[in-house]
């Protein structure tokens, strides 16, 4: 357990800016469901989802780093909430998994060679004796686009990415789960990353994240 409070090399719950964060958010005398109940609003809503923040550089993929951008995919916002979880005192880790997006557009699907996304990652904190599931994935006005439930956490229950879309048709699919994680498990994302895409990592596990190059080249990444 202490492991899961503990600052790591992408958990890095011990820098300033992310405990500036956390007292800004949390105040000082919140209890954790509060607290991680506002952490998760923080990340839901004020760090947008976008899959093109997508990169190869371990940098873009500290808690700090993911904070400075203001945007993150859900490997980096699951790292972000689970880092500031653990700044605000309450046992956080990671789980690594694969989903499917039934409603993946046509263009993502041509682009990633299928529907299938992997790295997808979100967090678990250990409240009132037990582990708690979190995805903060999904920011509202994304939600809004997709025609999905927007995600909310009551600091009890887990709160995972919807089965289905508010008019009924299947969204998202859990399909292998790879365990849960102290800190970034980067050399198992690596090795398992051709086993979905193949050769297709091409000019997206690069070393900036995409979303730099296309606003370098003026295009919209949202």
């Amino acid at each position: 357990m202490k492991s899961c409070l503990k600052p790591t090399y992408y958990l890095d719950c011990d820098h300033s800016e992310i405990q500036t964060t956390v007292a800004r958010i949390t105040g000082d005398r919140m209890d954790h469901v509060e607290a991680l109940q506002r952490l998760f609003l923080f990340v839901r809503d004020q760090i947008p989802y976008n899959m093109y923040a997508v990169t190869g550089n371990q940098k873009y993929y500290k808690a700090s780093k993911i904070l400075e951008m203001g945007i993150g995919y859900c490997v980096q916002k699951a790292i972000l909430l689970t880092t500031l979880g653990r700044a605000a005192g309450v046992p956080s880790r990671l789980v690594l998994v694969a989903i499917r997006n039934h409603l993946t557009p046509p263009d993502v699907v041509k682009l990633l060679g299928g529907n299938i996304f992997f790295p997808h990652a979100y967090s678990q904190f250990f409240l009132e004796g037990r582990w708690v599931n979190v995805a903060a994935t999904y920011d509202q006005p994304l939600c809004a686009r997709l025609g999905a439930a927007v995600p909310e956490f009551d600091g009890y229950h887990d709160t995972l990415l919807p089965a289905t879309d508010l008019a009924g048709h299947k969204f998202i699919e859990y399909i292998e789960n790879f365990g849960v994680f102290d800190d970034l498990p980067w050399q198992l994302i690596v090795d398992k990353l051709p086993e979905y895409y193949g050769s297709g990592l091409e000019g997206w596990f690069i070393d900036e994240p995409v979303y730099i190059r296309y606003k370098q080249n003026g295009s919209n990444t949202k």
